[in-house]
């Protein structure tokens, strides 16, 4: 699926998505958020910020700029933020091409994201390549389980899925950090080994 496909599937969803998203949160999704962001600091990009649900988390004090490929998503997003009174930049950007200079963000966040790049490798390089040296990237997804049952589930229904979303929940997130080069500094894996708490670096 080519990035203006994926771009308009989340726009037409956009008004549902956090009510689609709502039984992730109810599995405790909000407090490893929270858990998670509170490592940010600094010059923040948040990538594939989406409807804004990571932006309650962010520690006061940190400047963030938000991007994402859907101006639905956005829209709602940027009333979020005005309802948090959070100063926010918002750009409407392609994570595979981040029209940021190198080394530019202390912190480089994402969430839930890495299933819907079409090339994700590309994309957490890039956010590698917009991280300072000893900067940091936060990410939280969900992948393949490593129960084997669970596993081949998602297997099986993983085209439909992604017809349907736009999501390839299939995807080993924490090899494709490993694949786009980036320097591992912790990872837990939760829920039934679908979700991944990751922190990492640009690799030096």
């Amino acid at each position: 699926m080519i990035q203006e496909e994926i771009r308009d599937k989340y726009d037409r969803i956009a008004p549902w998505y956090d009510w689609m998203e709502g039984l992730l949160e109810v599995l405790g999704v909000g407090r490893l958020r929270r858990g998670l962001l509170a490592r940010a600091s600094g010059k923040v990009l948040e990538v594939a910020a989406g409807t804004g649900k990571n932006l309650p988390y962010y520690p006061s004090g940190c400047a963030i700029t938000a991007v994402d490929m859907s101006p639905a998503m956005l829209k709602i997003a940027r009333r979020r933020a005005g309802r948090l009174g959070l100063n926010v930049v918002f750009r409407i950007m392609n994570a595979e091409r981040l029209d940021f200079p190198d080394r530019h963000f202390d912190t480089v966040a994402s969430s839930l994201s890495t299933c819907t790049f079409p090339d994700p490798v590309s994309a957490l390089r890039e956010m590698a390549r917009v991280c300072r040296p000893d900067g940091r990237i936060l990410l939280l997804e969900h992948g393949r389980s490593d129960r084997g049952w669970l596993g081949r589930w998602q297997d099986r229904r993983a085209p439909r899925h992604a017809e349907m979303l736009g999501c390839r929940w299939n995807r080993e997130p924490l090899d494709l950090v490993q694949q786009a080069g980036l320097r591992l500094i912790a990872h837990r894996r939760l829920l039934f080994g679908v979700l991944h708490v990751i922190e990492a670096m640009p690799e030096k």
